[in-house]
């Protein structure tokens, strides 16, 4: 299990220390829906690799030139939204490993192979052998073309983005629903025919995540800055309410 925590908010480097802390295992840098620059996505990366905990950019659909230079930053992998089919997700795999795996352009040094050089080809198999790429599952398409998904080399997990495979499916929300429970096991089992992992996100409460959990879910989103700082803000304004009522 991989518990991670969202960054959408958050600027400074002291939220990576204090999930660190807290013992999360990777951040969810959220460049698709944040105003997040590459400069701020970079500072958080290298603070983490150095805290000891993984960053991962979550970057909007196709957009492989970001996810490339944000890898160039810092980040430890990239959760690519929206892939549907297998051949997208080849297309990520080509654009974002390193040769032979892919045609990613050879450029720096990189922090979190501590600067070695690039051009002598060691640190560039080692960044592809350890560098994280996820397809987010976001859809039903992609929920049907999961297996095909997971077959496709140099993939290493499968996000089921709840949030928005509700939206699709015409029941926004309702995560109890059983076309989303039926999705998740489809992710679930096709992870477990091609050895890879997969993952969820957008489901925050125990008795609904915790069937997933059962079934196999591994990395586990935890929540973003923004709902875990509005969760705390209502439930220490409900409390200073009923102090003052005495």
């Amino acid at each position: 299990m991989a518990f991670g925590v969202g960054v959408r908010l958050t600027r400074t480097p002291e939220l990576v220390a204090l999930a660190a802390a807290c013992d999360y295992r990777w951040l969810f840098l959220d460049i698709e829906h944040s105003s997040m620059s590459i400069d701020t996505a970079a500072g958080l990366s290298v603070t983490a690799l150095g805290a000891g905990i993984t960053p991962l950019a979550r970057v909007p659909a196709g957009d492989c030139t970001l996810a490339s230079r944000l890898l160039d930053a810092g980040a430890w992998g990239v959760l690519a939204s929206h892939i549907e089919t297998a051949d997208e997700a080849a297309a990520m795999v080509r654009q974002l490993r390193f040769p032979p795996s892919g045609n990613r352009s050879v450029s720096y040094s990189l922090p979190q192979l501590r600067f070695a050089p690039m051009a002598g080809g060691t640190a560039a198999r080692h960044f592809n052998e350890q560098v994280l790429l996820v397809a987010m599952i976001e859809s039903s398409v992609a929920v049907a073309h999961a297996f095909e998904i997971a077959a496709v080399p140099g993939v290493d997990a499968l996000f089921v983005g709840a949030n928005d495979l509700t939206a699709d499916l015409g029941v926004p929300g309702e995560f109890v629903h059983a076309g989303v429970t039926e999705a998740c096991r489809h992710v679930i089992d096709a992870c477990a025919a091609h050895g890879k992992w997969p993952g969820l996100g957008g489901i925050y409460d125990e008795a609904q995540l915790r069937p997933h959990v059962e079934a196999g879910m591994r990395l586990v989103l935890g929540g973003t800055d923004m709902a875990l700082m509005t969760a705390a803000l209502r439930e220490r304004r409900a409390m200073l309410e009923r102090a003052a009522r005495g």
